[in-house]
């Protein structure tokens, strides 16, 4: 029994198609091209002013990595092939 669960634990988090990878991938590359950020702000009953300011930044970005290299590199991880086309080829790729 024991060899069994370990089995489907190991093939859980096996390498997964590299459709699936490049879709997965595609938000990592996002962040090392550029922050992501939100502000909200609100005016409430009686006066009252909120707001709230919610940032996201990578350590890719930090370190400055070539969002394409990020991305393959990425994908190469998860499924372990190179992806079907480069990171400026893809339909949901917008910097």
């Amino acid at each position: 029994m024991r060899r069994l669960t370990l089995l489907l634990l190991l093939a859980a988090c096996g390498p997964v198609s590299v459709e699936q990878a490049e879709k997965s991938c595609m938000e990592r590359a996002k962040l090392a091209a550029h922050p992501r950020g939100e502000v909200a702000l609100g005016v409430g009953s009686g006066g009252r002013h909120y707001g709230a300011v919610d940032i996201t930044i990578s350590s890719d970005y930090l370190a400055g990595r070539d969002p394409s290299g990020v991305f393959n590199t990425c994908v190469k991880q998860r499924s372990g092939q190179m992806p079907n086309r480069p990171l400026y080829e893809q339909p949901d790729w917008r910097p």
